[in-house]
């Protein structure tokens, strides 16, 4: 792929200039024609290259990045010239690894490299959606609308996120309290009751046997277990990292009562918003599906969206091939149908993205009401569990002394 910068004369008569990533000088003129321009000239940009670092954005950097493109589009709707919107920019962000984003994103422009290039560029900061997005404003020449779609893309993509780590905080918390209570009747609780039966050890009822043997195994064996746990639980998750078994963990998970409509809800709610996004930023839709399919986290579901890619830049619909892979909801094709047969299909698809976002919320926040008191119950009835199985020995235990 290439740069060229560009100038062209719209329908009224108005110049515009902006800068296009094409594999060839012939690809950019067809591009601007495409766009309703009348190409005056384009110009191969040398692009520059970086040296950064792979970055991981954090809950910070995201938040933090969200509101720094959204600062930047009112920046360039203001008027102001992009290497001065980003000098802004870099001088009122506070977030370091932001910031220092941020600067590199300054040089990259004002050695002449187009701002989708150098957030392509920055290498795991910036999502694809925001290059591309980047790159569809560039070309029309309304970079500062595009960057606005695109923090409202950011920002609800980000508040969907939070729900769903919100929601899932109180039953952690809840399932962390019940081990630990159970693990401090194990290592203290139940110890105390040993020397008590240890003469009658074969008269016991078998709920206080297996009691005091569950103690025992966890106080003399309890490191070494954790260990096991701890080893066991690195080498799981570096088994699910292969792709062969994430992408079957992913396609069960789909399988899963309850669970499985919930994540096809969440993966297409935020498969709809970027491409809703990127569509409506005038990036074309094959190239628009291709980004769009990175924002699923199920691969599977990203596997079935890459075949149909395939299919839609032979010439297919969209609508027909995602219903044929059994993956998305009912409604999200019916929204897609009607979205392709009145030419409104940006339109239709951030409206199924907000519906589906209000459904996982609603889901979640059902999930969780239904956790709590689960959770609560089987705590409670372990502890009680525990404490029957040593009062009823204690009860018995004149039976016990009896000589038989």
């Amino acid at each position: 792929m290439a740069t060229f910068s560009y100038r062209a004369a719209t329908a009224a008569g108005d110049l515009r200039s902006g800068v296009l990533e094409v594999g060839s000088r012939g690809e950019a003129l067809e591009r601007l024609r495409r766009l309703g321009l009348t190409p005056i000239e384009a110009t191969p940009i040398a692009a520059a290259k970086t040296t950064a670092a792979p970055t991981r954005a954090g809950a910070a950097e995201r938040r933090a990045m969200v509101n720094a493109v959204g600062e930047l589009a009112v920046l360039l709707g203001a008027g102001l010239s992009l290497d001065r919107s980003l000098s802004v920019c870099v001088e009122n962000t506070a977030n370091p690894t932001l910031k220092a984003a941020l600067g590199e994103l300054l040089k990259r422009v004002k050695e002449g490299a187009p701002l989708s290039r150098a957030m392509t560029d920055s290498r795991g900061l910036f999502p694809p959606m925001a290059s591309a997005m980047a790159e569809a404003g560039e070309a029309n020449g309304r970079l500062d609308m595009a960057l606005t779609r695109l923090a409202e893309t950011l920002d609800r993509a980000e508040a969907l996120r939070q729900t769903v780590t919100s929601s899932m905080v109180y039953p952690i918390m809840l399932v962390s309290l019940a081990l630990g209570v159970i693990l401090m009747m194990m290592l203290f609780v139940v110890p105390q009751f040993e020397g008590l039966f240890s003469d009658q050890q074969a008269k016991l009822p078998v709920a206080t046997r297996l009691v005091l043997s569950a103690s025992h195994l966890t106080r003399r064996y309890g490191w070494m277990g954790l260990a096991a746990l701890t080893l066991l639980s690195v080498a799981t998750w570096r088994w699910l990292k292969q792709p062969g078994v994430r992408l079957a963990l992913d396609r069960a998970l789909l399988g899963l009562p309850q669970l499985g409509p919930l994540i096809k809800a969440a993966e297409t709610a935020r498969f709809a918003r970027v491409l809703g996004s990127l569509v409506e930023g005038g990036v074309p839709l094959p190239n628009a599906l291709g980004i769009a399919q990175r924002s699923l986290a199920n691969a599977h579901m990203a596997a079935a969206v890459a075949r149909v890619t395939a299919g839609l830049k032979e010439g297919g619909g969209l609508a027909r091939p995602l219903a044929n892979t059994g993956l998305f909801p009912t409604m999200a094709i019916s929204f897609l149908r009607t979205g392709e047969e009145t030419a409104q299909l940006a339109l239709m698809l951030n409206r199924l993205a907000d519906v589906l976002d209000r459904d996982v919320r609603t889901a979640l926040e059902r999930l969780v009401s239904i956790l709590t008191p689960a959770i609560t119950i089987v705590m409670g009835a372990v502890v009680a569990g525990v404490i029957a199985s040593i009062m009823s020995a204690i009860l018995g235990f004149n039976d016990l002394a009896l000589p038989s």
